[in-house]
């Protein structure tokens, strides 16, 4: 699905202006809220605040240096384009498309397109990496590879994920470079080895990596896929500034001797950012190419979603450990501006997650606390002497905020959409519970295979089945329903229906389970 981006300077200029002046107001609020404490409870409630603001702070700042940053990027990307020369010699490509019981005609049509790639023929080869355990899709998968001559490699131990896998792949070629496609990505655009391999002239480019998107699917997948538009949008162009461009995974090329100096394809959950690092280290650049060359089936299940997010964030939160705590072997010095990219990366959505449970803790804290926000009434807080104060809480609470709704705001803005940034804003709490798991269980090493298995395939229909795939939000929506029902008991009825909304939006994984599967 091609998504258009309306665009502007000053859009630019505005969009990160509003990011620090909601960091700035959040750590404003926070100060004030300790200097007005009448109690031990309200001021170490304000320490808490301040801390949330400032980390809040942190990212939107990052955010503000993404958005601005990524503007120019078209220029950068073009001067570099214009210093290319004609190829006199076209380089071998071995492309690779790991599976694990895909569906057989899916990875057919993938493999049939990459075969209709617009390179000379005699200087490409396509390998079929099968790590599928069911008999009968390994059979199917060999034979259509005989059949059409695609090298067919399986492995016996299935160890190191989708990193081991491509490993293998180069235990068993020689090409010079490495192409990297899912088995849902169909190819759009039959130009991608010729279009990508000229910009490898600079023997310091270690990778490139083009915009990844999907199919048009239902509102779910749609919302999911602009979410992630906002990455290749902003993002990887930012960090292309600084040769720090994230391999995603696949729809990128890789120069092979990269792989042989970092000792191939790292075995984490996601080998991709991994990798990225290490070649980072080795003093290679990465090149991100703002155009989509194939698009992947979309995501139409909630369960889908949530194994995806869950390899995310325990991936995410893997490499935070390693970039932390692990630095052998390292050729180079990472700038200070690296280094906030990677920690920023590192940090994600597990970020994300975490901070919308902190804030959902934050609002309990003030609905109990002795401040005049949700203890005054509509009437009586427009006649109030204490406008100018009150309105200073409302502030702070209100950027606070805000900062969650961002994503709805921005697509609005820049996508036309407000109904998919709703969507996202939804997500974000339908996954907090499940995100904020995958973090705490790659920080306890618990393998991450054992809980993808909560996604099993059940009834989109069945009451039960959402019921029960959704137990941690529900329990935490019955405390907030809880804390709401004796705040309304204490004549609070402002802080208890602030309770209810969040504890209501708790409760949207449930629905997602319920509609989507």
């Amino acid at each position: 699905m091609q998504i258009h981006l309306r665009d502007s300077y000053y859009l630019r200029l505005f969009t990160a202006a509003v990011f620090i002046i909601l960091s700035l107001a959040g750590i404003a609020f926070a100060v004030y809220i300790m200097l007005v404490s009448s109690s031990i409870y309200v001021y170490f409630f304000g320490i808490f605040l301040l801390a949330l603001s400032v980390i809040a702070g942190f990212f939107n700042t990052v955010s503000a240096y993404f958005y601005y940053k990524s503007f120019f990027y078209d220029d950068y990307l073009g001067s570099i384009t214009r210093r290319l020369k004609p190829m006199r010699a076209y380089p071998t490509v071995a492309i690779g498309v790991p599976v694990k019981n895909e569906n057989p005609a899916v990875v057919k049509r993938t493999i049939n397109r990459l075969r209709e790639m617009n390179y000379p023929k005699d200087r490409f080869n396509i390998y079929l990496l099968d790590d599928s355990t069911i008999r009968e899709i390994s059979a199917e998968l060999k034979a259509f590879c005989k059949k059409s001559r695609i090298s067919y490699l399986q492995r016996v131990s299935k160890t190191g994920f989708k990193a081991g896998n491509l490993n293998n792949m180069l235990n068993n070629s020689r090409e010079e470079f490495v192409a990297v496609f899912d088995y849902d990505e169909y190819l759009t655009n039959k130009n991608f080895l010729k279009d990508l391999m000229p910009y490898f002239q600079d023997e310091r480019i270690g990778y490139i990596q083009t915009e990844k998107s999907s199919f048009k699917g239902n509102l779910l997948s749609d919302s999911v896929n602009l979410f992630d538009a906002f990455f290749f949008k902003f993002i990887q162009p930012a960090r292309a500034f600084n040769n720090t461009a994230i391999f995603s995974g696949s729809c990128g090329v890789i120069r092979r001797r990269v792989l042989d100096e970092i000792g191939g394809f790292p075995e984490y959950v996601i080998e991709d950012t991994f990798f990225s690092f290490m070649s980072d280290m080795h003093d290679y650049k990465g090149l991100y190419i703002p155009k989509v060359y194939a698009y992947g089936e979309p995501v139409t299940t909630f369960s889908g979603l949530i194994k995806q997010q869950w390899r995310y964030n325990y991936g995410d939160t893997q490499f935070l450990m390693y970039f932390l705590n692990s630095k052998k072997g390292i050729k180079k010095k990472l700038s200070s501006q690296g280094s906030i990219e990677y920690i920023s990366h590192g940090f994600g959505l597990n970020y994300l997650s975490v901070m919308l449970i902190l804030f959902t803790i934050t609002s309990v804290m003030i609905v109990f606390s002795n401040l005049p926000f949700f203890h005054v009434g509509i009437l009586k807080f427009i006649s109030s002497a204490n406008n100018n104060l009150i309105g200073l809480e409302l502030f702070g609470m209100a950027a606070f905020a805000l900062s969650f709704f961002t994503p709805a705001i921005l697509t609005k803005v820049y996508f036309n959409s407000f109904k998919k940034g709703f969507m996202i804003f939804i997500l974000n709490f339908s996954l907090a519970v499940v995100r904020t798991k995958a973090a705490l269980s790659a920080l306890l090493r618990i393998d991450p295979a054992t809980q993808w298995a909560r996604v099993v395939k059940g009834s989109s229909s069945n009451v039960l089945y959402a019921l029960q795939k959704t137990k941690y939000e529900i329990g935490l929506a019955v405390v907030l329903f809880a804390f709401s029902a004796l705040a309304a008991l204490s004549n609070n009825i402002e802080g208890g229906l602030w309770l209810i909304f969040y504890g209501m939006l708790y409760l949207c994984a449930t629905l997602m389970v319920y509609r989507y599967g």
